[in-house]
């Protein structure tokens, strides 16, 4: 499917979106309804109608399955050797991580085949950049068991020559957080959000990921992620190499 029909059938979505902004300066930061603290756990397995869950981006969670990856994730992207050629990517993606990590990866000794994300989000436009670069090293993503790649993370999997995700991974998207309201901005705002949006769609589809993911994306709220389900990461396309 072409990023331009992609575009226009999630038109209304960013007209909404837009209009959600303007309105949200008026009365002060309007926020989309939340769940309330009721709300399923992100750790709580997700059914098909029921995969929103409350999210604070800010929040260093640990993995899903602490036994794997005990602590709070970074606050920054940290690169490890895992095993060989296997290395570890996790930690928020921060402003500016993306040439210092760019960096580290064309400097890894033994070369890079495969990276092991694991990440609550952050920056967009860093995960974009390093994103690129896996693809242009041939470099695969993976995810394991247990573990998270929210936000701005899935972008960053995408890039990936080769991507695998063991089941019991947890693959998530939501809007994209820009800060404070004030008047002037929202107005300006609107047209940085279709900007924005275009950006990503055109990078998913580059990669060979269908874009239509981002329906998903920009009808969730920024305090809520939307957790893939494994049929809905095989529709949009984000494995290519099956589980063994």
């Amino acid at each position: 499917m072409g990023v331009g029909r992609v575009l226009s059938g999630i038109l209304g979505v960013q007209i909404v979106l837009g209009a959600l902004l303007v309105v949200g300066d008026v009365q002060d930061g309007l926020r989309m309804p939340s769940f309330g603290p009721s709300a399923p756990r992100l750790s709580e397995p997700v059914r098909p109608g029921d995969q929103r869950r409350l999210y604070n981006p800010d929040y260093q969670r640990p993995p899903l399955d602490p036994a794997r990856n005990p602590g709070d994730l970074p606050k920054r992207l940290i690169l490890t050797q895992d095993s060989g050629t296997t290395w570890r990517l996790e930690g928020t993606i921060a402003g500016g991580d993306a040439e210092r990590i760019i960096d580290q990866l064309t400097a890894a000794d033994p070369a890079i085949a495969t990276l092991i994300l694991q990440s609550p989000g952050g920056s967009v436009q860093d995960a974009l950049q390093i994103g690129r670069h896996l693809r242009d090293a041939g470099i695969g993503t993976a995810m394991l068991r247990g573990e998270i790649c929210y936000s701005a993370c899935p972008y960053l999997f995408a890039g990936g020559a080769e991507r695998r995700i063991e089941d019991g991974a947890s693959l998530g998207v939501h809007q994209h957080y820009f800060g404070e309201s004030t008047i002037l901005p929202a107005f300006v705002a609107v047209e940085s959000i279709q900007r924005g949006q275009g950006e990503v769609m055109t990078y998913l589809n580059d990669m060979g990921i269908d874009p239509m993911v981002m329906q998903h994306a920009l009808t969730t709220p920024s305090d809520e992620i939307y957790v893939l389900l494994p049929e809905e990461l095989d529709r949009y396309g984000f494995e290519t190499a099956a589980d063994s």
